[in-house]
């Protein structure tokens, strides 16, 4: 005969058991390959200091909702397992509506936030490599020690483009980026404080104008200490990609 156990009762036994439900953090799914490239990043790039991360401008785009939703899926984990494989939600890139922004930053000081009206190609993105990228990198490094960072999405990635960093290769470097590694781009964390900023407006934007608005004056705003310890916390991240062996990290 089975026996039936009621959903109280089995909250009760995990919470006993120092079990808390908590919703999962949701990270890419790492290839086989693209860990080993991690992997590889994270030595080249061991013994680098803070203040070689400083000669880095970090770049990237993101997309922020009128509405969120952030998919009601919960877990009941101990406090410790945030980051275990067990409770984690594997996520892919997607696209949907909203303002897609383009931004970068360096220890320096934050650098242009650009609305694009659509996912990017490469020649929107050649307009911005040459309008702000390149000001950017030739007046914050002018002795041509700058490292300029992009992901590999495909637009970055075309001939156009590596074409147009090779004729500027004398005045700054592209950093050879890992793929799939967010956790290593502290701009991902400036996207955060964005979104929080927007869900804590008193007055919460209608329309994509009122958005738009919202999300360039937030960036505007963040603080010098905010990003520049965001740059500060490199040496902490490398040291987490070599620990999980070009896995997942908590950043």
């Amino acid at each position: 005969m089975e026996q039936s156990i009621c959903e109280a009762t089995t909250r009760t036994t995990l919470r006993r058991m120092d079990y808390n439900s908590r919703r999962p953090h949701r990270v890419p799914l790492i290839s086989t390959t693209n860990r080993k490239k991690r992997l590889q990043f994270a030595r080249a790039h061991q013994n680098w200091t803070v203040e070689d991360w400083k000669n880095v401008a970090w770049s990237d785009e993101s997309r922020f909702l009128l509405r969120h939703s952030d998919g009601g899926v919960r877990i009941w984990r101990k406090q410790n397992e945030n980051m275990d494989p067990s409770c984690l939600v594997t996520t892919v890139q997607a696209g949907g509506g909203g303002v897609m922004v383009w931004g970068m930053f360096s220890w320096h000081t934050l650098g242009p936030l650009v609305p694009i009206g659509h996912r990017l190609n490469a020649t929107d993105y050649l307009s911005i490599v040459s309008d702000h990228v390149h000001p950017f990198m030739t007046t914050m490094y002018p002795s041509s020690d700058g490292y300029f960072q992009q992901d590999n999405a495909p637009c970055h990635k075309a001939r156009i483009i590596s074409n147009w960093f090779l004729e500027h290769d004398n005045e700054f470097t592209v950093l050879q980026w890992p793929p799939q590694s967010p956790d290593l781009n502290p701009i991902e964390h400036l996207w955060d404080v964005v979104e929080r900023e927007l869900r804590a407006l008193d007055v919460h934007p209608t329309n994509l104008h009122q958005l738009q608005d919202a999300i360039l004056s937030i960036w505007a705003n963040i603080s010098k200490e905010c990003f520049q310890h965001l740059v500060e916390s490199m040496p902490r991240r490398i040291k987490a990609v070599l620990k999980a062996k070009g896995g997942q990290t908590q950043y």
